[in-house]
C-alpha cells in the first residue's frame, strides 16, 4: 500500500482538500475567469460566505455533479478535516477535526451509543441520531455545507466538533423546470452499478410550486466473502498471558483465558465452514426514494414550505475486509444484510412580525433498520463462549483436561430498531442591515429508540449436559401488563411478547432509549466601525437520556427447578451487581455553553477573525453499571457530559483582483472528559461507555481557489486539514488508555488537490455550443487509529488515490467518462480491532463509468 510521508509532523506537511469552485459564467471573458459568490445559512442567516467569521466549507450543486456526489461516503471524503467511521451504508459517524474516540459497533449502535459529536442535518431538520446517522441519497441537493468546530450556541448538542447540512433544492415560483441524470460503472474485480435520478419543478399558481425528485441506486459490490473454517479452540477461553494480539498489544494476566493451558486433546471441536456461502461481490447497495416539497406563498412576508423524504437502503454483506487475506477477502459464516427506512415530514413557516424575520420549523421522523450480523468473530475474545457451544465437561472438566464436544461458532446477530424523533424549533432575526442585530430563539426534541438484538448460538441447541438434558431451555418474558417496565425492575424489555425465544437465541437486549433536550439560544453582532465588529452567543441546554427494558439471557433455565422459577422467567436489570439502588433514573444534564467572536475587515476582500466557543455532548446511561474489572473499575452507571473549549483564528481572503481565494483558520481544543466506548470481556460482555480522558487537540486547516487570468477555462482548487492531537490526563484507573496517544480518526494530514480545464469545441450539437472539460484530482491521508483503548486500537494505513473526468456539455445537458482510484489503491478509510482481529473498511476499487443528465 502506497503511504504519502508517513508519521510527518503537524508543521511539516502541507496538503490540499477542498471542493472546486463555481464560478460566474458570463460573455464577458474577465468576469467568466472571478469567483462566484458562495451563499451559505451557516449563521441561520442567509449570507456569503466570505462575509461571515465562521470556519464553512461547501459543496455547490455545480461541485456535486462535477465530483459525482451521491452518498455519505462521497461527500465526507471530498471536505477538509472530515472522517468517518463505521461499516457500511446507514452505519456510519461522522468526525470533525479528529475529535473521535471509538469505533462505532451493532451492539452500540442506538440504546447504548454515544450521542454523536458532529450535528447532521437536511435543511432546518436535525438527524444526527445515537450510533447511526443518517445516510440521506444526496439527490437535488443545491449544497453541502460543513460548518468545523464547536457550533453549540446554534446548533445545540450534537455540534460539539462541527456541523454537516444538507441543503436541498426547494419549489421555484419561476417556472417549470425538469431534470434527469443517468449513471452506470463498472469496478475492477466486482459488479456493475446503475442509477438514474429525475426530478419536476411545477409552478401550479403564481402563489404555490411543488418540486419533486425520484432517484434509485443500485452500487455493485466489490467484497468477497472466501472459504474459511473456525472452531472454539481459537476461543479467548483458551488464550494465555503473554499472547500477542494481531495489534500488537499482548494479552495481560487479568485477560488470561480462564482455561489457559488446557489440554484440549480429548476435546472435539466441530469447525464452522462457510462453503456453502462462498461468493464474490457481497456487498451490494440499492438506495431507493423520493422527495416531494411543497412552497406557499401568503403575501410578501409570509410563506411556507413542507417537505417529505422517503428512502429505503437495502445492502447485503459487509464493506470491511479482513488484511491477512488478499485485498477485499473477508471470511463469514453467516449472509449478512440490512434494510434501513425512513420516512420524514419537515416544514418551514417563514415571516415578518414588524422588523423581526420570524421562522418556525419542525420536523418528524421515524426510522426502521432490520439487520442480521455474523457474530462470530465475538469467538476471540468471549471468554464465557464456549460454556454455551461446548458440552459441560469442556468448561467445568471433573478430571484432569477437558473432554467432550464444542459445536460449531457460527454465531449470528438479529437486529430490530425503530426510531421516532420530533424537532421543534423558533427563532427570529433582526434586520441584518443593522449595525447591531441579533438571532435568538428556543429548540425542543424528543427522540425514542426502541432497539431489540438476538444474539443466536445455533451450536447451544445441540449442547450435552451430565444431567442428560439438551440445549438452553426456552425463555418465557413476562409482559407489560405484569411489571412495571421501570429502570432497574423486572423488565420484560419493549418489544417482548409472552413466549420462548427464537430457537437459539441465548441472549437478548431489548431496550428503549429516550432523548429530551430543551435549549434557549442567541447570538448578537455589535460593528464598532466599518471593519470591526464582536459577536456574542450563548446557549442554555437541559438534556435527559433515559433507558428502560432489559438485557437478558436464556441460560439459567438450566439451573431453573420447581423452587426457582425466578431463573426460568428470565429477568435481569439493566444495571450490574450492585442492583438500581444505587443507579440514577437518568442521565440529566444542564447547563449554559459560551461564544465569543471579534472580526477585523480591513478591506472589502479580506476577513480575519478569533473566536473562542464551546460545545458540549449529552452523557447517557450504562446497562451494565456497577460491573467490576481489573484495577478495582467499576463501570459508571451514567457517563458525563463530555465538554470542548475551542480557540481559532481565521482568515477569509480573495486576492489579485478576485482570481485567488484562500481561506483558513488555526485551532485548539481542549477536551474534558471525552466520552468513548469499551468493550473488555474482562470486566463485562456487554459494550459500555465511560468518560476515559481529556484531550487536546491543535492543528491549521485552509483551502484555495485559483482562477488565473493568463489561462482562459483553468481552475485549480485545494485545501490542507493539518492535526496533532494527544491524550493528556487518563480518567479510568486502567492501563488501556495511554497519554501522550492520539485521538481516533485524526490523521496528521488529510487532502486533495484538483484541477479542471474546460474549453469550447469548434461545432455545435443540436444547434448548441458545445463545452469540453477534463479534471484530474488526487485525494490523500496520512494514517491514524480507530480507538483510544488499546486493546479495541489498530492502525490505518495512509494513502493516495487518483480520479479523473472528462466530458462535454451544452446548454441544458452533459456527458462525462469518469474514474476513480485509477490506481487501484487499497486505501483503508476506516476499521475495528473490537474483537481482536483487524477489520478494514476499504475505498472501492478502480471504478470507471459515465454519466449524462438533462435538464428541461
Amino acid at each position: 500500500m502506497n503511504r504519502l510521508m508517513g508519521g510527518a509532523s503537524l508543521l511539516a506537511i502541507t496538503a490540499f482538500t477542498i471542493s472546486l469552485p463555481a464560478i460566474a459564467q458570463s460573455a464577458d471573458g474577465a468576469e467568466n475567469r472571478r469567483l462566484k459568490t458562495v451563499t451559505v445559512t451557516a449563521t441561520k442567516r442567509t449570507e456569503s460566505a466570505q462575509n461571515i467569521p465562521v470556519t464553512v466549507n461547501a459543496l455547490g450543486e455545480q461541485e456535486l455533479d462535477q465530483l459525482g456526489v451521491k452518498n455519505f461516503s462521497d461527500y465526507l471524503v471530498q471536505l477538509p478535516g472530515v472522517t468517518a467511521g463505521g461499516s457500511g451504508p446507514g452505519q456510519n459517524t461522522i468526525y470533525i477535526r479528529g475529535l473521535a474516540s471509538t469505533t462505532p459497533n451493532l451492539t452500540v449502535a442506538g440504546v447504548a451509543g454515544l450521542a454523536p459529536n458532529v450535528s447532521f442535518y437536511l435543511d432546518e431538520q436535525p438527524l444526527a441520531q445515537p450510533g447511526r446517522n443518517l445516510d440521506v441519497y444526496a439527490a437535488d441537493l443545491e449544497r453541502v455545507e460543513v460548518l468545523s468546530g464547536p457550533q453549540g450556541t446554534l446548533f445545540g448538542s450534537s455540534s460539539q466538533a462541527g456541523t454537516v447540512r444538507l441543503i436541498t433544492n426547494k419549489p421555484s415560483l419561476s417556472g417549470f423546470d425538469a431534470g434527469f441524470k443517468a449513471s452506470t460503472a463498472f469496478t475492477d474485480g466486482g459488479e456493475m452499478s446503475n442509477s438514474v435520478e429525475a426530478m419536476l419543478n411545477l409552478p401550479v399558481t403564481d402563489k404555490f410550486a411543488l418540486r419533486g425528485v425520484v432517484y434509485t441506486d443500485t452500487q455493485g459490490g466489490y467484497i468477497d466473502n472466501v472459504g474459511g473454517t473456525l472452531s472454539t479452540r481459537e476461543s479467548a477461553r483458551f488464550r494465555p498471558e503473554g499472547t500477542v494480539r494481531g495489534n500488537g498489544v499482548p494479552v495481560s494476566a487479568q485477560r488470561a483465558g480462564f482455561q489457559a493451558g488446557a489440554d484440549l486433546s480429548g476435546v472435539t471441536f466441530v469447525d464452522a465452514n462457510n462453503g456453502t456461502i462462498v461468493e464474490n461481490d457481497i456487498n451490494d447497495t440499492t438506495y431507493q426514494g423520493f422527495r416531494l416539497s411543497g412552497y406557499y406563498e401568503f403575501n410578501p412576508d409570509w410563506d411556507l414550505l413542507i417537505q417529505h423524504s422517503q428512502q429505503t437502503i437495502e445492502s447485503d454483506g459487509v464493506f470491511f475486509a479482513d488484511p491477512e487475506l488478499d485485498d477485499y477477502d473477508i471470511v463469514r459464516f453467516t449472509p449478512e444484510e440490512i434494510e434501513d427506512k425512513f420516512h420524514s415530514t419537515a416544514w418551514t413557516l417563514e415571516g415578518r412580525l414588524g422588523m423581526l424575520e420570524a421562522i418556525y420549523t419542525g420536523a418528524y421522523t421515524e426510522r426502521t433498520t432490520d439487520q442480521v450480523v455474523d457474530y462470530s468473530d465475538y469467538l476471540f475474545v468471549g471468554q464465557y463462549l464456549p460454556y454455551y457451544i461446548c458440552d459441560y465437561d469442556v468448561t467445568y472438566p471433573t478430571g484432569a483436561a477437558p473432554a467432550g464436544t464444542c459445536y460449531a461458532p457460527d454465531l449470528f446477530v438479529k437486529s430490530h430498531s425503530e426510531t421516532k424523533v420530533q424537532t421543534h424549533e423558533l427563532r427570529f432575526n433582526t434586520p441584518s442591515e443593522n449595525r447591531w442585530r441579533a438571532t435568538f430563539g428556543a429548540f425542543y426534541s424528543d427522540l425514542e429508540l426502541a432497539e431489540r438484538n438476538d444474539f443466536t448460538y445455533p451450536g447451544s441447541t445441540m449442547v450435552q449436559y451430565t444431567d442428560g438434558s439438551v440445549g438452553f431451555a426456552p425463555n418465557y418474558p413476562l409482559t407489560n401488563t405484569e411489571v412495571t417496565g421501570e429502570i432497574g425492575s423486572a423488565s420484560p424489555g419493549y418489544f417482548s411478547q409472552p413466549g420462548p425465544f427464537p430457537e437459539g437465541v441465548i441472549f437478548r437486549n431489548d431496550v428503549l432509549r429516550t432523548d429530551e433536550q430543551i435549549g434557549i439560544f442567541g447570538e448578537t453582532t455589535f460593528d464598532f466601525t466599518d471593519q470591526l465588529a464582536l459577536t456574542l452567543g450563548a446557549r442554555y441546554y437541559d438534556v435527559e437520556v433515559d433507558l428502560k427494558g432489559s438485557a437478558n439471557s436464556s441460560f439459567f433455565n438450566l439451573f431453573a427447578d420447581t423452587d426457582q422459577q425466578v431463573f426460568g422467567t428470565n429477568i435481569s436489570f439493566l444495571y450490574g451487581p450492585n442492583g438500581p439502588a444505587e443507579a440514577p433514573d437518568k442521565a440529566a444534564t444542564d447547563g449554559v455553553i459560551l461564544k465569543a467572536t471579534g472580526e477585523w475587515t480591513p478591506t472589502a476582500n479580506t476577513l480575519f477573525y478569533a473566536t473562542y466557543s464551546e460545545g458540549f455532548r449529552a452523557g447517557l446511561l450504562n446497562r451494565p453499571g456497577g460491573a467490576s474489572g481489573p484495577n478495582n473499575y467499576t463501570v459508571p452507571y451514567a457517563v458525563d457530559t463530555d465538554e470542548v473549549k475551542n480557540y481559532e483564528i481565521g482568515w477569509k481572503t480573495e486576492l489579485f483582483d478576485n482570481s485567488l481565494r484562500f481561506n483558513g483558520a488555526a485551532f485548539f481544543v481542549d477536551i474534558e472528559g471525552l466520552q468513548t466506548t469499551i468493550f473488555d470481556p474482562s470486566i463485562v460482555n456487554l459494550f459500555f461507555s465511560d468518560n476515559a480522558a481529556n484531550a487536546e487537540l491543535k492543528g491549521i486547516e485552509g483551502d484555495f481557489t485559483w482562477v488565473p487570468e493568463s489561462v482562459d477555462g483553468l481552475t485549480v482548487a485545494g485545501a490542507f486539514s493539518l492535526l496533532d492531537s494527544e491524550i493528556t490526563d487518563v480518567l479510568v484507573p486502567t492501563d488501556d488508555v495511554v497519554a501522550g496517544s492520539e485521538l481516533a480518526f485524526a490523521p496528521a494530514y488529510q487532502g486533495n488537490l484538483r484541477v479542471r480545464y474546460e474549453w469550447d469545441l469548434e461545432r455545435q450539437i443540436a444547434g448548441q455550443n458545445v463545452r469540453a472539460h477534463v479534471m484530474p484530482q488526487m485525494v490523500f491521508s496520512d494514517s491514524s487509529v480507530t480507538d483510544v483503548i488499546e486493546i479495541n486500537k489498530m492502525e490505518l494505513d495512509g494513502y493516495v488515490t487518483f480520479g479523473a473526468t472528462a466530458g462535454i456539455t451544452g446548454d441544458n445537458w452533459g456527458a462525462e467518462l469518469f474514474a476513480t482510484n485509477l490506481t487501484n489503491e487499497y486505501a483503508e478509510l476506516s476499521g475495528s480491532f473490537i474483537f481482536d482481529r483487524k477489520r478494514v473498511t476499504p475505498i472501492r476499487p478502480r471504478t470507471i463509468g459515465v454519466r449524462i443528465k438533462y435538464d428541461y
